[in-house]
């Protein structure tokens, strides 16, 4: 079973539903409220647990009701959770608005995410056992580069999701095994709108990049060879919401498990693809048999 460490954030997930999303200065009427957990960090540990890793959580709940009810969905989702630390105040929130075409648009506040600037004792002991390092931007990312650093140090393979995207310091950069930004961030990253060419340019500064394109499916490029595109299967979405997380996260677990990278990148489109089909996102991420199925078939 491959050991993976999520370095990242947790948020309770605020969503409401509407047919079409207000534009400035708009008031809709929505069909639905409900109250997900979430985070990107803890999506991602929670879609590698569900995926078939073997997965900690490095992380900061607040101490409030949210935090209780975050801590309790990352263990019953099999992660674990000793690391995960409880702090003064309110636990993050994502205020998340999903349309009927399955869009979505997410502010994110910070609360307890915010305290998660540095590693706390033990923390680089748990990073290097693992295989895998999995980060992300929702803590702050002096937070971010040690964990980076400290898995550098010790060989683990550090994979980044660059969101939200943001300048990324060369220290950090020269950290980094995989960065798996999706189209956007990959512009923003770069100022380059064709993915391939910012997938080119990434590899100037990373050996591996993944570019996810949603429906399109990604865009692999590694030094030395003509970047691959792996399609993704053809579902009809209904919420995308965490989509990405689980994409990272099955990815995770595949290569961990030693699959070829365009095996790896197929069997992750397929635990998206499941995930998309439902509403949520921790609450829609797939368990291994019915990614098994979905790729056998």
């Amino acid at each position: 079973m491959t050991d993976i460490v999520v370095l990242g954030s947790t948020n309770m997930d605020l969503v409401t539903y509407v047919e079409k999303a207000p534009q400035r200065g708009e008031t809709v009427t929505g069909r639905e409220f409900r109250t997900i957990p979430g985070g990107k960090g803890a999506n991602q540990a929670i879609a590698a647990a569900r995926a078939g890793g073997n997965v900690s959580m490095i992380g900061a709940v607040g101490n409030d009701a949210y935090g209780t009810r975050l801590r309790s969905t990352l263990e019953h989702s099999g992660v674990d959770t000793d690391d995960l630390r409880t702090a003064e105040g309110p636990s993050g929130t994502a205020h998340i608005v999903v349309d009927d075409e399955g869009g979505n648009a997410i502010v994110v506040i910070p609360g307890a995410n915010g305290t998660l600037d540095h590693l706390s004792p033990g923390d680089e002991g748990v990073i290097a056992a693992a295989e895998t390092l999995l980060l992300q931007l929702e803590i702050p990312l002096a937070a971010v580069l040690a964990g980076a650093q400290a898995a550098h140090r010790h060989g683990v393979r550090t994979i980044l999701t660059p969101a939200p995207a943001q300048p990324l310091p060369r220290e950090l950069l020269a950290t980094i095994d995989l960065l798996v930004p999706n189209e956007h961030e990959a512009t923003t990253l770069t100022g380059r709108t064709d993915p391939r060419e910012a997938a080119t340019a990434l590899l100037d500064q990373v050996p591996e990049v993944v570019v996810t394109l949603g429906a399109a499916g990604s865009l692999y490029a590694t030094r030395g060879a003509d970047p691959v595109t792996v399609p993704a299967p053809k579902v009809t979405a209904v919420d995308s919401t965490g989509a990405g997380d689980t994409f990272v996260g099955a990815l995770a677990v595949a290569l961990g498990e030693g699959r070829p990278m365009r095996e790896a990148l197929a069997w992750a489109a397929e635990a998206a693809a499941l995930s998309v089909q439902r509403e949520g996102a921790s609450v829609a991420m797939p368990y291994r048999p019915e990614i098994d199925a979905r790729y056998a078939s």
